[in-house]
């Protein structure tokens, strides 16, 4: 017990050492904040720049726009993807059968490899009756037989579809009751290309990944895409929750195959953009869809080494031709190179390399010390973010501060995210994982492609 309270001490000693030599040089903070200062804190002003940009949008009355009402209600189609949910179908089915939308509201499920899902196909047929008993809404069930993967289901779908604007929405995902209104509002607007939904984690009650998880949706999505959204800088639109301008879609081609592909819609998108500069991506925080988060530590690592192995596919292997001004437009590839190429390619091996070195060459006590003074500046940072997005973007502040309980371990988290990131880029690089992807099977694959 004394050589532990000895060495918490000396720990104590040096944090106050460094904290020191920090204020007293900027050499000292350079040294000891590379990625923070290159990285965290520019990203971090430009977003909640676009916080405040945003509340000033709105007007400082809390209402604000949430009240008002598209001028004309459009025909939407809701393309749904189901794979394995079986009665999960039924809920995302009664969300949008009981939109509060006037509007005719067209659901299209499509159902993969229907053969060997006879559960979920048989669920969304039962869905298809209570349709029929509800003015403006109808029901499609589009059964796929033999499995063709995430990206042969959305282009069917789309193929179908009649509605002005589509929405590609997961069989799981669940949505508030005016959605539809609240997103075809956005798209009133003629330069509105395509838009993001707010995706909140439904089950985040039940483990600890879970409500770290709504946390991370909470800071990443609500707040950190309304912020990104005032510079026309979405950097993804979920796979989960997207809205698109049919015609627009139907022009560049729908989705392509391999895998992420929402993120490859997205940089198509972008390039587009360049050919219609007064075009642009947005974040709609007010149109809320759920969904299940990973509950178990397992379960998380497994979805976030396809997210991350994806990312180095879609940057690298796929997309690396296509970041140059002259398809996106300057603001867009720097912002691209930097967010996107950079920080979620880069950045893991700069972040597990710098952890290492120091581990590996500095005195225990001093490496000890440096890693509690980066937890506590990153917490920090962290709050002051969480401050001012919920004080310029959530409605419902006390739903915002019942996740922000646990920031204390949210650096803690994203550290451990990110040495993920790299196991799962590695794995990209030497193995090509994406092709092991279970968002597409291997005959599929094989057919498109190679990158």
């Amino acid at each position: 017990m004394n050589a532990l309270n000895f060495f918490i001490s000396q720990v104590v000693w040096e944090m106050h050492w460094v904290l020191n030599g920090m204020l007293q040089s900027v050499w000292v903070a350079i040294a000891i904040l590379p990625l923070l200062i290159l990285f965290e804190l520019p990203l971090a002003a430009i977003v909640i720049t676009g916080m405040v940009g945003h509340l000033k949008a709105r007007g400082l009355n809390a209402s604000g726009d949430a009240d008002v009402l598209p001028c004309r209600y459009p025909t939407v189609s809701c393309l749904v993807l189901c794979y394995s949910e079986g009665e999960g179908v039924a809920e995302s089915a009664e969300t949008l059968l009981h939109q509060d939308y006037p509007g005719h509201v067209e659901v299209i499920m499509v159902i993969d490899g229907a053969n060997a899902n006879q559960a979920t196909l048989m669920a969304a047929r039962r869905q298809a009756a209570a349709f029929k008993d509800v003015t403006n809404r109808t029901l499609r069930v589009v059964p796929k037989w033999q499995r063709g993967g995430r990206v042969s289901s959305l282009n069917t779908g789309l193929g179908l579809a009649w509605g002005e604007l589509v929405y590609a929405l997961d069989g799981d995902t669940g949505f508030a009751p005016d959605m539809i209104t609240r997103s075809v509002v956005v798209f009133e607007d003629p330069d509105v290309l395509a838009a993001a939904g707010n995706l909140r984690i439904r089950n985040r009650t039940k483990s600890l990944m879970t409500r770290l998880q709504s946390l991370e949706y909470l800071l990443s999505i609500e707040y950190g895409r309304t912020g990104l959204a005032r510079w026309n800088l979405i950097n993804n639109i979920s796979g989960a929750f997207g809205i698109f301008r049919t015609d627009i879609l139907r022009q560049i081609g729908g989705w392509d195959t391999h895998t992420a592909e929402d993120l490859d819609l997205t940089l198509r998108l972008k390039q587009y953009q360049r050919r219609h500069p007064c075009m642009r991506l947005a974040f709609i925080p007010d149109a809320i869809g759920f969904t299940d988060g990973p509950d178990t530590v397992a379960g998380l690592a497994s979805q976030r080494m396809r997210w991350e192995g994806d990312l180095y596919f879609v940057y690298l292997r796929k997309h690396w031709h296509g970041i140059r001004p002259r398809l996106m437009g300057w603001p867009g590839t720097l912002f691209t190179l930097a967010y996107g190429l950079v920080q979620s390619v880069a950045l893991p091996f700069l972040i597990g390399g710098y952890v290492m070195w120091w581990y590996a060459t500095q005195p225990l006590v001093h490496a000890v010390a440096i890693s509690v003074l980066l937890y506590l500046i990153y917490l920090a940072l962290c709050s002051w973010y969480a401050l001012m997005g919920l004080l310029c973007v959530s409605r419902v502040p006390s739903l915002a501060l019942r996740d922000m309980i646990w920031l204390p371990v949210l650096p803690i988290y994203q550290l451990s995210m990110r040495l993920l990131a790299l196991v799962a880029i590695l794995n990209e690089m030497l193995r090509r994982s994406h092709e092991e992807t279970s968002m597409a099977p291997w005959w599929v694959l094989r057919r498109g492609n190679r990158f």
